[in-house]
């Protein structure tokens, strides 16, 4: 009984995020999992250099839970647009925040992944690279724009 309890809290909690964040489900996830894939990638590159430190590691866990919590922010004043939009009659409901920042923090993932897997011995196809940094540069371009046009 007790566990039917915690597996239906569980299911309705993951639920309510999914509808919560809607759009932002499927870039969460993606940041989550280059997340973890940096993660392993920085630790075996720290282990051939044998620079491997459990502080760092910590440091590094920390770094990584706090690219969720910017997300949340993000989402945070996404929601508060749409609220102050609701409030005057304005049907508005975007995620555009939340979202761009959980590109540009994937981006940033796989450039620190590709990084790592240099620093492995890993031949890395040199346009792979610039496409990576090219999307940086776009998603860094496109977002400066729309701030100064707003401004």
């Amino acid at each position: 009984m007790k566990d039917n309890i915690i597996q239906a809290t569980v299911s309705v909690a993951i639920g309510a995020l999914a509808a919560y964040f809607n759009i932002l489900l499927i870039p969460v996830l993606v940041l989550f999992a280059v997340m973890v894939i940096d993660y392993c990638t920085g630790m075996a590159s720290a282990y051939k250099n044998k620079e491997i430190k459990s502080k760092t590691g910590l440091i590094g866990i920390l770094k990584k839970l706090s690219y969720l919590v910017l997300v949340c922010v993000g989402g945070v004043v996404d929601y508060l647009i749409c609220a102050g939009l609701a409030s005057v009659g304005i049907d508005y409901s975007s995620y555009c925040f939340g979202l761009i920042v959980a590109v540009w923090l994937i981006i940033n993932e796989l450039i620190s992944i590709l990084e790592n897997l240099s620093e492995l011995g890993t031949p890395i196809p040199p346009f792979l690279v610039k496409i990576v940094h090219r999307l940086k540069d776009s998603v860094d371009s496109k977002t400066d724009y729309d701030t100064d046009k707003k401004e």
